[in-house]
């Protein structure tokens, strides 16, 4: 593959011959002649969700954290470590997808998007500093140096990432697109539950605050690579590989079963090597019915977490629920302070 020209007197900007990948645009953002009309919707819901970290209050969670059991801490502690990889390789790597992104409209969001990892590295950063001892802030940055299951989840994602670096065919782009929404859509949530999982017992409220501001960001981000896979399969059916999708898909739910089940194990109230393998399958076959593929663990069709499915939800009305999109977006409204825990 060949990167775009950062600006392309010889590109052809009608709709007709624009693709998401290996299209020939002049890149200019032409925002009142766009293909993808579902880009320019996401662009909206984003730019309504502008929120800043520090507004919400940790003041409180200071003193809960001193009250979590030792198995609680640990898991606080080690998913932190965890969330801080995610949204830095995330915003390191993305501008390298969008460099070969031939649709303008959606090199806009994947912009946003890259902005919004990094307000979420900026939200990690918040909690650490206002949370955790000064002698152990550290320890969550370096976890994973000597943590040998938190440092093969995170090789994993970034090996792909990086081979692409190094090698640029379009096998290789086509299972970073792949492991990007993976990333989104599947690593992220045993994580965020645990932090739900507290708050629904008045722990750590601030904490689950901050936790559901990323989480609705996150679930706009699982959009626009559902989008991004499906436009480019239909434009090019040869582009993916389905066995290799599928073994990408068994990858990630494995290695998120085994990371949850370390860090979090039998040790905190509600969650359990069962009710973690029943959710990991649950939302990795709903992650695959999103990118139009059948899912591939029978009988896991509810989530176990019903009851934190409410909490996540910042609006009060499903709507940032994972088929989110499908949804009325203009709900999905910017932010100021997020509130409702009163109601557990």
């Amino acid at each position: 593959m060949k990167e775009k020209r950062l600006f392309n007197i010889f590109g052809d900007d009608s709709l007709q011959h624009r693709q998401v990948v290996g299209g020939n645009v002049t890149n200019l953002f032409n925002l009142n002649n766009v293909k993808y009309t579902w880009a320019n919707k996401l662009y909206r819901v984003m730019m309504e969700n502008f929120w800043i970290p520090e507004k919400v209050s940790l003041f409180d969670d200071k003193r809960a954290y001193g009250e979590l059991t030792e198995a609680e801490r640990k898991a606080y502690d080690g998913i932190l470590s965890f969330l801080v990889f995610l949204d830095s390789i995330q915003t390191n790597n993305l501008p390298h997808i969008s460099n070969y992104i031939t649709a303008p409209e959606i090199n806009l969001i994947l912009a946003l998007q890259t902005y919004q990892e990094a307000v979420h590295s900026q939200s990690y950063a918040y909690i650490i500093e206002s949370i955790i001892p000064t002698e152990k802030r550290n320890e969550i940055y370096d976890k994973w140096r000597e943590d040998p299951i938190l440092l093969e989840r995170n090789q994993y994602i970034a090996n792909i990432y990086q081979k692409f670096l190094d090698d640029k065919t379009e096998k290789n782009f086509a299972r970073v697109l792949i492991a990007n929404f993976l990333l989104e859509g599947i690593y992220f949530y045993n994580g965020f539950n645990f932090f739900y999982n507290l708050a629904s017992r008045s722990l750590m409220i601030g904490t689950a605050d901050e936790i559901k501001y990323i989480n609705r960001d996150e679930l706009v981000h699982c959009v626009i690579f559902s989008r991004m896979i499906k436009e480019i399969w239909n434009e090019n059916p040869d582009f993916f590989d389905k066995d290799e999708v599928y073994k990408m898909f068994e990858t990630a739910a494995e290695q998120e079963m085994a990371w949850s089940n370390h860090i979090i194990g039998e040790g905190v109230v509600g969650i359990n090597k069962d009710t973690t393998e029943q959710y990991t399958k649950f939302i990795t076959n709903q992650r695959l019915r999103e990118i139009g593929l059948n899912p591939i663990y029978g009988g896991f069709d509810k989530t176990p977490y019903p009851h934190l499915e409410k909490i996540a939800d910042t609006n009060g009305d499903g709507s940032v629920k994972g088929n989110f999109f499908e949804a009325n977006v203009s709900s999905y409204n910017q932010s100021s302070a997020v509130e409702g825990w009163e109601e557990i």
